[in-house]
């Protein structure tokens, strides 16, 4: 944990855990094991490539993979 992409990799992965552990206890869940594979994935790109000093990339990827989780996967946030 040595850069803030580690980090903030991290937090998203913990995120999406929260989410699928949350959904799949309900009795019909909304959503299959395989909608949280794409920003999965993501996290892991964006990771790599701010930790290979791609900044630019690395925040793109970030967007499009938060922009899946609020699009696909449509978390419900309490204010």
């Amino acid at each position: 944990m040595e850069t803030v992409y580690d980090w903030v990799t991290v937090l998203g992965f913990a995120g999406l855990v929260t989410l699928f552990l949350q959904r799949s206890s309900l009795e019909n869940p909304p959503d299959t094991i395989w909608h949280y594979l794409p920003p999965a994935i993501g996290a892991a790109v964006c990771n790599y490539l701010g930790n290979e000093g791609m900044d630019i990339p690395a925040i793109a990827v970030g967007i499009a993979t938060i922009a899946y989780v609020f699009i696909v996967l449509k978390p419900r946030i309490r204010a």
